[in-house]
C-alpha cells in the first residue's frame, strides 16, 4: 500500500515503474516458474491494480518457463504493450537462444543477470549478444551477493543464511574466494575506498549500457 500511496504522489510520467512476474515459488530446494499466456495477463493485470498505475513502464519475464516456447510468451507480453498496459520488455536469466529467439518477437530492452567482479560468465556470449541488439543490461547482484561486504569471507556466515546454501560460500570454494577478496581489499585500499565501493566502480566503468541494482 505504502508504494501505491507513493505513486499517487508524483506525476505519473516523472517515474520509470519496473517489476517483474514468473516465479510463482522460489525456496532453497526449488523454483517454479510459469510463462503461460494466462499468468503472463493475470500477473500484469493484477500489478496494475496493486499499484493503482494504468501502465507499467518495464515488464520483466522474470525467469524463463522452459515448457513455454518464448514465443508464446513474448506474444503475450506483445498484446499488453500494444494495449498500452507496459511500454517495455524485459528478461531476466535467459539463454542466447531465448534472448534471439524473444527478440525477434518483439524488442527486448533490458536483461537482467547476475554479473559482478566474481561472476563474470555472461561477458562470453551474453554481453555481445545484448549489445548486437542493442539490449540494455541490468546486473544484480553486483556485490556478488555481499561477498565483498567482506562478513562472510572473513568471519563466519550466520547458519540461517542463504550463504549457507551458496556454494560460493561454502567448502573450499569459500577459501578460494577469500584470498580474491584479500587481494580486491588490497586494490581498495590503495585507492582509498572499500571493497564494496571498488566492485561497483567496476560494474559502473563497463559501458553506458549497465544499470546494476543496487543492493547486494
Amino acid at each position: 500500500m505504502e508504494c501505491k500511496y507513493a505513486l499517487k504522489q508524483l506525476p505519473r510520467e516523472k517515474i520509470q515503474l519496473a517489476t517483474k512476474f514468473g516465479i510463482v515459488k522460489l525456496d532453497r530446494t526449488q523454483v517454479v516458474v510459469n510463462g503461460s499466456v494466462q499468468y503472463v495477463r493475470s500477473c500484469c493485470e493484477a500489478s496494475l491494480k496493486r499499484l493503482g498505475v494504468d501502465y507499467i513502464d518495464l515488464y520483466y519475464v522474470h525467469r524463463i518457463d522452459t515448457s513455454v516456447p518464448i514465443e508464446e510468451t513474448m506474444g503475450e507480453l506483445k498484446k499488453l504493450v500494444e494495449e498500452g498496459k507496459i511500454k517495455y520488455i524485459g528478461l531476466s536469466e535467459a539463454s542466447p537462444n531465448t534472448i534471439r529467439r524473444a527478440h525477434a518477437v518483439h524488442p527486448i530492452t533490458a536483461l537482467q543477470m547476475e554479473y559482478s567482479l566474481l561472476t563474470r560468465d555472461i561477458e562470453e556470449e551474453i554481453i555481445p549478444i545484448c549489445r548486437e541488439l542493442g539490449i540494455a543490461i541490468v546486473p544484480y547482484s553486483p556485490t556478488a551477493h555481499g561477498f565483498f561486504g567482506g562478513k562472510a569471507v572473513v568471519e563466519t556466515v550466520p547458519t540461517n543464511s542463504f550463504m549457507q546454501s551458496h556454494p560460493r560460500f561454502t567448502g573450499q570454494n569459500l577459501e578460494h574466494n577469500r584470498i580474491f577478496y584479500l587481494r580486491i581489499k588490497e586494490l581498495a585500499k590503495k585507492h582509498s575506498c572499500t571493497p564494496v565501493q571498488l566492485a561497483l566502480a567496476w560494474i559502473l566503468h563497463q559501458r553506458d549500457d549497465m544499470v546494476p541494482i543496487p543492493g547486494e
